[in-house]
């Protein structure tokens, strides 16, 4: 959150308005095979969402996917990116702080 809000900041100062994230809902993966661990659906300004935001394991910590779709040539695009890192990282913060509260609270109640 408090990237969010520096970057808020830095677009209010150059009179931009700032994105807003409403909600992020995550959902765990049962099996605990592979590399995809959850999946997210992030709601922007109380009236867009994003659903398939991917919650993946990398080597040394967790990343995100954004939703996308394979090309007739076989390669996978984004079919929701964001523009800039200063996004991508607003997003990555507020998926990954959610995706480990519900991670926390699913390993309680087990």
């Amino acid at each position: 959150m408090y990237l969010m809000r520096l970057y808020a900041d830095k677009l209010r100062i150059e009179g931009k308005e700032a994105m807003n994230i409403s909600e992020v809902r995550v959902r765990l993966v049962k099996k605990d095979e592979g590399k995809l661990k959850a999946v997210a659906s992030v709601t922007i300004d109380d009236c867009f969402v994003v659903h398939d935001v991917k919650i993946l394991e990398g080597q040394d910590d967790f990343f995100i996917a954004m939703p996308s779709k394979k090309t007739p040539d076989g390669e996978y695009k984004d079919i929701v990116p964001p523009l800039n890192t200063e996004t991508r990282e607003m997003l990555k913060k507020a998926v990954l702080d959610e995706f480990e509260k519900v991670r926390s609270q699913a390993a309680v109640e087990a």
